[in-house]
């Protein structure tokens, strides 16, 4: 599962817990939310006569459910933390709505979730999940079509303010139909890291240029990263009489290891086909679809789990690791290796989430200078051998609010309530502040994070940029999230182990998808859009149908997978950047 929101957690010293929030007060209203307001609702991109009105819309909104006791779960991390300890009680103290917000492994919420689809009984009212789930919410029908709830049985609970159209990960979470079935409460993308302070020495720009015969820089293909790690590893070797790696990652066989391909690997590497937010007919996991129903995984059915471009992200994983990372990374979990960056050993990182960031900008670390700025820079990710303009880039994490039909319609109207109020334009701002993790345009262009942006090493630049729209979540040609993504970790894990060749594990990949959904369509249990599957034919057949179709995936195997590297200075890679943001509509 993409459980690497389960491990940030851990990083932190998370494990399983939850906050359990008192009884609401007896008064509620207009009160309780100027105190909140003045108190803690600072910075927003409202002036406090507009949050008042809108809490005041929340109050009214809430007098059929108050004293009604209501239970929230989300995974861990500190965006959901500060919802569970701060807004949630907020929250109460504002409505009477008694709010308790559960806190729970990632692992959890799936497994959770699954229990109350298949058994139809209420555990929870409403749920912060990955956007992730999108296809297999759409298919299995058990969550609430929000786009038909908010016209109509949700419609009295619906925020006017809310907004919709200010949220950047509103896609994510649009099933084939066109339908919104899942909100995204919080985001963070996978990005290129690197020290900017070393690719600024003279000296090192002299070498690099001597040896390559280009600029030492961002590099903006998979050949001059790989560059760039040779160099720092065999070349430079010392900074400061202390051991550096020109790259950094992780190897040990385990459920962390799965995400680190499935969070788009693939696609970075140039896997499947054209599309924004997700690769169509074929997708970053490399399924086919036609219409609704995904097809196939293979190659030989149509799929590209098992092309050339995959088997290419996996020598390149493999080989990268072996060579230019630290020894003992090739025996670390995601979680052992998140903080190693920030010890200042690490020249650059092809895969580092921006849900770091809050960690990695700590004052007195080797990766900040005195003045309070970071070392580092984080930037847009590298693109593969077989990448094309029109490919998505990279991954992002989208925890959405979801509701269950299972939910008695009563109480998801008071989740809803919650669930809303998190993403408010009172709160979110602050909210964002705190995590590091936006869902709101107007509160990336925001002042505050103009004034902020120097000391974040590029995060609000990112955000800001038009290239943030290349980096998505998994998308709707996964029919089943939870089934599939456990299939990555094992099969993956053979190959970063040395048991199977790249080739080999990513054919025994492409046939355990293909088993699953197979499964799935002798079941008949997702109706008209489950998987159907192509019978297997040719890889060449395929090879020669993408051709003639003018779509790409599969791809044939490339001559030459490693052209000429190719880099951006940075400072001018973030002057190119608009400077305003964009005019909706």
């Amino acid at each position: 599962m993409t459980t690497l929101r389960t491990n940030l957690r851990r990083m932190a010293g998370a494990s399983l817990f939850a906050l359990t929030l008192a009884a609401g007060p007896a008064m509620a209203g207009p009160e309780e939310a100027r105190k909140w307001i003045d108190s803690e609702f600072q910075p927003s991109t409202l002036d406090k006569a507009a949050q008042l009105k809108e809490m005041e819309w929340f109050i009214n909104a809430a007098k059929p459910f108050a004293g009604m006791e209501i239970n929230i779960v989300s995974e861990t991390i500190t965006t959901h933390e500060y919802e569970a300890k701060v807004l949630a009680k907020a929250f109460s103290e504002i409505t009477g709505i008694k709010l308790t917000h559960d806190l729970i492994q990632e692992g959890d919420v799936v497994e959770k979730i699954q229990t109350q689809m298949q058994s139809g009984k209420n555990i929870y009212d409403g749920w912060i999940n990955d956007s992730d789930l999108i296809g297999t919410h759409f298919r299995y029908k058990q969550a609430t079509n929000l786009t038909d709830w908010m016209a109509g049985p949700g419609k009295d609970v619906t925020n006017p303010g809310l907004d919709i159209d200010d949220f950047i990960g509103k896609s994510f979470g649009t099933g084939p139909d066109g339908k919104l079935y899942q909100l995204p409460v919080q985001q963070f993308a996978n990005l290129y890291w690197f020290r900017y302070d070393w690719f600024q020495r003279a000296d090192l720009k002299e070498k690099f240029k001597a040896k390559y015969g280009y600029d030492l820089g961002v590099p903006v293909n998979w050949s001059a990263y790989e560059d760039i790690a040779e160099f720092f590893t065999n070349d430079v070797k010392e900074i400061d009489g202390t051991k550096i790696f020109g790259h950094m990652d992780y190897g040990k066989k385990d459920p962390s290891l799965g995400w680190r391909f499935t969070d788009a690997w693939l696609s970075m590497a140039g896997n499947g086909d054209k599309g924004i937010p997700n690769g169509l007919p074929v997708d970053e996991w490399g399924i086919r679809m036609e219409g609704c129903r995904p097809v196939g995984s293979a190659v030989e059915r149509g799929g590209d789990t098992n092309g050339p471009a995959a088997v290419y992200s996996i020598v390149k994983y493999v080989d990268w690791l072996k060579k230019y990372a630290p020894p003992q990374a090739q025996g670390m979990t995601f979680g052992e290796s998140g903080p190693v960056p920030a010890q200042g050993t690490i020249a650059q990182q092809i895969f580092w989430y921006t849900a770091f960031t809050a960690d990695m900008v700590k004052p007195g670390l080797p990766v900040m200078s005195s003045d309070g700025k970071p070392k580092w820079r984080m930037a847009p990710s590298p693109k593969g051998a077989y990448w094309k303009d029109g490919m998505k880039l990279g991954y992002q994490d989208a925890g959405s609010a979801t509701l269950l039909n299972s939910t008695p319609v009563e109480r998801r109207k008071a989740a809803w309530l919650y669930l809303q109020f998190i993403v408010s334009k009172t709160v979110s701002l602050k909210k964002s502040h705190v995590g590091l993790t936006f869902i709101r345009e107007t509160d990336i262009w925001d002042k505050s994070f103009t004034e902020r942006a120097p000391a974040l090493g590029g995060l609000v630049e990112f955000y800001r940029s038009p290239a943030r729209v290349q980096w998505t979540p998994t998308g709707n040609n996964v029919p089943d999230y939870p089934r599939l993504a456990q299939l990555w970790w094992q099969n993956i894990g053979d190959a970063s182990s040395g048991a199977k060749t790249p080739q080999a594990a990513m054919d025994a990949l492409a046939a355990a998808q293909d088993s699953v959904m197979e499964r799935l369509e002798r079941s008949g249990v997702q109706g008209d859009c489950g998987p159907k599957l192509n019978p297997r034919t040719t890889a060449e057949e395929w090879f020669a149908k993408a051709e003639k179709a003018g779509t790409l995936a599969p791809q044939r195997k490339l001559a030459n997978e490693k052209p000429k590297g190719e880099t951006i200075d940075y400072d001018t890679l973030i002057k190119s950047w608009p400077a305003s943001p964009p005019k909706k509509g």
